[in-house]
């Protein structure tokens, strides 16, 4: 399988990014069962897309599969591991080491596929010493000086709202370039700087929206 006619990473929809995960997730779940092919329309039944759209989607990023026989799925799963940009190790750090913060840091699949959260870093003074994930968690108002030291990839905001902020500033200022944000602030950021807002209320209005929506279909 090889990658022909790339297009330029500025092009790719949103939409296509947005779906990446999803091949990735279901791609493994296959390889771990020992599965050796797939075609785009079992692809496009199991995950509820059209197979003109993984199609469509993967041709952003090159030529994959043959007709009549469909996707290698190991060769196709390290496809789109290469695409995610799962080939390399990323340096997280944590800062906020509440319930969702804990939880993060204690998720192993993240080192598992690369991503080390290296730091943590709170305002507990009942939690800093802690050693959670493998990391002994910090005062908030080390993280500067952490910065200048160690290089880090991508910035985990756990902490409220009204922190939020702050906390970015020193991270960007640190050199982040990626930022996980789980709070529920909007964070303003220089140019250059990526967040991704991770909102679990978002998801759960949603959720609310759809089950509403179903039941004045109903009635």
């Amino acid at each position: 399988m090889t990658a022909r006619g790339r297009k330029k990473r500025a092009a790719i929809p949103q939409g296509v990014v947005g779906r990446l995960p999803v091949y990735f997730r279901y791609l493994t779940e296959l390889h771990s069962l020992g599965v050796d092919k797939v075609s785009s329309a079992q692809l496009g039944e199991a995950l509820d897309f059209t197979a003109a759209q993984i199609r469509s989607d993967l041709s952003y990023f090159g030529s994959f599969g043959q007709q009549g026989y469909g996707y290698n799925v190991a060769e196709l799963l390290q496809q789109v591991r290469q695409i995610l940009g799962l080939n390399k190790r990323h340096s997280l750090v944590l800062v906020g080491a509440g319930n969702i913060g804990k939880a993060i840091g204690s998720y192993g699949w993240f080192r598992a596929e690369g991503f080390i959260i290296e730091a943590i870093f709170d305002i507990d003074p009942h939690l800093i010493g802690n050693i959670h994930g493998g990391c002994a968690i910090r005062h908030v108002d080390e993280l500067k000086d952490y910065l200048q030291e160690h290089s880090a990839d991508i910035g985990v905001i756990a902490t409220p709202k009204e922190a939020a902020q702050a906390v970015c500033d020193v991270l960007v200022a640190g050199g982040v370039k990626g930022i996980w944000n789980f709070s529920p602030a909007q964070l303003n950021v220089a140019e250059g700087v990526i967040v991704e807002n991770i909102h679990l209320t978002d998801s759960l209005l949603r959720l609310a929206f759809r089950l509403h929506e179903r039941e004045q279909r109903l009635e």
